[in-house]
């Protein structure tokens, strides 16, 4: 819609929902302002490009162009309130593994929901997997054995809990770009010898490792570095 009105934000702001990308579309949807003034609500580092965004908000926008903003912006603010309302249950339900949760939340690369994912998957009774690698093959995160009496073998993982890998690759990611941690040194090492995923499935593995001994000890992660 923003490019039907010849409005180039996008190619300036990374964020255009950012703060201050929805001051400017607000701006916008009200008709009332000047590119320049719209410029003006740049917060942070984007002021840094009031040029740029001076000329990307200088478009043709009519009245249907803010009629139909505005619906849009209507829309993702009603998403927006039912997923916070998603969050609070999610955390309500959360409440009695809160200290899982918490205690997954140190791992590089493990947000708060992830963590919360991660429980809501396996729980806190480690007592059903006899091992970490019981529950690594459970979830689907443990490589299989290549060669076995000289014959080669697939080393692909099993399908697993689809919402926990998920989880674990969301958070493989985010480790393998954090600094000076076990989990991004090992990345790295992995993905020079056997490629980017590989190494990310690698990772997963570890995480969940860490995460079944971490519920089992009842305390935080700490970094092998």
């Amino acid at each position: 819609m923003l490019e039907s009105a010849n409005i180039k934000l996008a190619s300036v702001a990374s964020d255009v929902l950012g703060v201050s990308g929805r001051a400017m579309l607000n701006a916008l949807m009200e008709g009332k302002a000047a590119p320049s003034e719209m410029a003006e609500l740049a917060k942070g580092r984007m002021r840094e490009k009031y040029e740029d965004l001076n000329k990307a908000l200088a478009g043709r926008v009519k009245p249907h162009h803010r009629f139909v903003l505005a619906e849009l912006l209507h829309q993702i603010d009603n998403l927006d309130e039912t997923l916070a309302r998603f969050d609070e249950q999610i955390e309500e339900y959360c409440r009695p593994f809160e200290q899982a949760v918490t205690q997954l939340d140190t791992i590089p690369g493990v947000a708060c929901q992830t963590a919360e994912v991660i429980v809501s998957e396996i729980g806190i009774d480690m007592s059903r997997f006899p091992t970490a690698d019981h529950l690594a093959a459970w979830a689907g995160v443990a490589p299989g054995n290549n060669e076995s009496a000289g014959k080669r073998r697939s080393g692909k993982t099993r399908p697993g809990n689809k919402a926990l890998r998920a989880a674990l690759n969301q958070a493989a990611q985010g480790a393998a770009h954090t600094r000076n941690t076990y989990l991004s040194a090992q990345y790295r090492r992995l993905a020079a010898r056997r490629g980017k995923k590989k190494a990310i499935v690698a990772v997963m593995h570890s995480i969940l490792v860490i995460s079944y001994h971490l519920i089992q000890r009842n305390e935080p992660y700490r970094d092998l570095f």
